[in-house]
């Protein structure tokens, strides 16, 4: 899945792990995650677009 975690996150001058912690999954997870290698949960991606105060669908939808 395609998504803007990475360049919204370096957008908020936010660390991989910080950012993972916030959430509560691994710094891993989330490198995983902003790869594209991972699917996260509705819950997960949810939790990741208001960490980075953003919707769903600029994070996750073009």
């Amino acid at each position: 899945m395609e998504n803007r975690v990475k360049e919204i996150r370096t957008k908020l001058n936010i660390q991989q792990k910080d950012l993972a912690q916030l959430v509560g999954i691994s710094r891993q997870t989330l490198s995983l995650i902003e790869k594209g290698d991972y699917n996260p949960s509705l819950k997960l991606c949810f939790n990741i677009a208001k960490a980075l105060k953003t919707d769903l669908n600029t994070l996750f939808w073009n």
